[in-house]
């Protein structure tokens, strides 16, 4: 049976940092994984049986990781909560999984919604102990909530299998091993965070370096001291970008780098080229979500491929579909399809939703809603979500991806987001909402941009100008919300 986090029980590992954490409370905690599993194995001894999950606070601190792990070791699922959760969503969410107890750093306050469930303080020590029994592959090791746009969240029910066979494609694709010493500052409550930022250096037997908050001068010192690989989202990359002009201790840092990923959105291509010429690097990026964990990347063996998401992970089956649901062969890099995806890095199901988990299946293939092209060599661009991101105007399907990175080729404009609105001639309208990279430029030269770089069908019929657009934790653009903004 494969055991999920095998450095855990071995002698070899034992003294090797697991964990670093830098938290605003509590300072910098290092556990070996010597320390690491006997803090584990403690809790995990207490949370064996409980029926029949077991809610995290999920605060960016070794206790996270600890509780996470703990639960793991015990074959009970974690349902990891977002600190910064909002009221309603939070009772929908202790309501839906009905978690036995919360795990929580000691002193951390909670929301009355887990106030008032059984609390347990996760300590950072422990007595070595006899390991529990390897849960089955198929054994629920995470319920984690979607977002919520489209409705109260679901919780997506995330496998042990799942888990491993995404860590392990990715290993593949990006060479990780024992060796790497992933920083990070990511949240802790999400697959990207959690799965990928912790699990996954732990299931190679590797060091997470987590650095509490984002911070430029903190990422470039975390680097120095040994750091060999990068995750980010495109807000700090973005940040990375434009600070390394002027900072070149951080350009030195990111060049000795052995790897640098992106995900969670979309990293438009000006980012990478500013990457790429100020540290002879390239940020590479992959394709997942929630329900699937990791389906693509680019390969750190491959060519650099900027704008795109890279090839299916090994063990992934992913085609495109057109909206009758015929697969589509082309591999034209225009033909726009939905990614429908299989294999065993999926999820179980929506808790207590069969109805919703039914709907996301067709024949096998989950659903993933999410739009794309396949380039001449297999590799996979994504130009947005079916719900949002997909316009059809004038007889056209139009991916908002590509004229957001268009957009953003064009120096006087910082952020960009697109979307579609109803139009009587075209049925949908392209509209750019543009944040300003300094003096407002001129609505027409932007639309010139995008018609010369792109093709006249594809410019944008509106431009609407914002102080910033609106994201979510993870730094996806929430598009819903442009409706009704006030704009200039």
């Amino acid at each position: 049976m494969d055991v999920l986090l095998p450095a855990l029980t071995d002698p070899a590992a034992a003294e090797r940092t697991a964990l670093r954490v830098t938290s605003p409370n509590a300072g910098e905690v290092t556990l070996s994984y010597r320390e690491l599993a006997a803090a584990a194995g403690r809790l995990a001894s207490a949370l064996a049986g409980t029926p029949p999950r077991v809610a995290v606070w999920a605060t960016p601190t070794a206790e996270t990781a600890v509780a996470v792990v703990a639960a793991l070791l015990a074959g009970v699922p974690a349902v990891p909560v977002n600190p910064r959760i909002g009221e309603r969503e939070l009772a929908h969410i202790v309501a839906d999984s009905a978690p036995a107890s919360v795990l929580a750093a000691p002193g951390a306050e909670l929301p009355p919604a887990l106030a008032e469930l059984p609390r347990t303080d996760v300590a950072l020590t422990g007595d070595v102990a006899a390991p529990l029994p390897e849960p089955d592959a198929e054994v629920p090791a995470l319920v984690v909530y979607t977002s919520g746009t489209t409705g109260p969240p679901k919780g997506v029910v995330l496998p042990r299998r799942a888990i491993a066979s995404t860590l392990d494609a990715l290993a593949d694709a990006w060479r990780w091993t024992a060796d790497d010493v992933l920083v990070h500052a990511l949240p802790l409550f999400h697959v990207h965070g959690l799965v990928l930022g912790i699990l996954g250096p732990l299931r190679r037997g590797g060091t997470v370096r987590h650095l509490g908050r984002f911070a430029t001068g903190a990422l470039a010192a975390a680097l120095r001291d040994g750091g060999t690989m990068v995750f980010g989202v495109p807000t700090m990359y973005h940040r990375i970008a434009d600070e390394l002009g002027t900072d070149p201790e951080l350009a030195t840092a990111l060049a000795g780098a052995r790897l640098l990923v992106s995900g969670s959105a979309a990293l438009p291509v000006a980012d990478h080229q500013r990457i790429t010429a100020a540290t002879g690097q390239r940020v590479v990026e992959r394709y997942g979500m929630t329900e699937t964990l990791m389906n693509t990347s680019v390969r750190v063996d491959g060519p650099p491929r900027p704008g795109t998401v890279g090839v299916p992970l090994p063990g992934v089956e992913l085609r495109l579909v057109d909206d009758a649901g015929h697969p589509i062969e082309a591999s034209d890099g225009e033909t726009v399809g939905e990614v429908q995806v299989r294999g065993p890095n999926l999820f179980t199901e929506y808790l207590n939703r069969p109805d919703a988990t039914a709907a996301a299946f067709t024949g096998g293939w989950f659903r993933t809603g999410d739009m794309a092209v396949r380039e001449p060599d297999g590799a996979l661009r994504l130009v947005g979500r079916r719900a949002t991101d997909l316009i059809k105007s004038g007889g056209y399907k139009i991916g908002a991806g590509e004229i957001e990175n268009a957009l953003l080729e064009h120096p006087a404009v910082a952020e960009a987001a697109v979307t579609g609105e109803p139009d009587p001639d075209l049925g949908e309208r392209i509209v750019a909402w543009v944040v300003p990279a300094g003096p407002r430029p001129d609505e027409a030269e932007l639309v010139d941009h995008v018609a010369r770089l792109l093709a006249p069908h594809k410019r944008p019929r509106v431009v609407r100008f914002l102080d910033a657009l609106p994201r979510n934790d993870m730094g996806k653009v929430l598009k819903r919300a442009l409706d009704g903004r006030q704009h200039g």
